[in-house]
């Protein structure tokens, strides 16, 4: 189905980007302590974006978005150990 058919993911669309943005404005300052949270928010995006992946039917996006999302998450475990 097209995206258009999909009105009430909109806002989650747009709240997965705002995540991803504030993720990446966390992994690309320079405090190491917060290293983490930035990883963390990156997964939860990242997670987002598979399942509207999965809704689109787009799947080269879905499984580069999964492959991410296991890197996020081996990020984080490794900041936190």
């Amino acid at each position: 189905m097209k995206i258009r058919y999909y009105k009430d993911l909109n806002k989650g669309r747009w709240i997965g980007f705002l995540i991803a943005i504030l993720s990446a404005w966390i992994l690309s300052s320079a405090v190491i302590a917060t290293q983490w949270v930035g990883w963390t928010l990156a997964c939860v995006s990242c997670a987002m974006w598979v399942y509207f992946g999965w809704k689109d039917k787009d799947y080269p996006r879905m499984l580069m978005e999964v492959f991410y999302l296991i890197l996020a998450i081996r990020a984080v475990l490794n900041w936190l150990q």
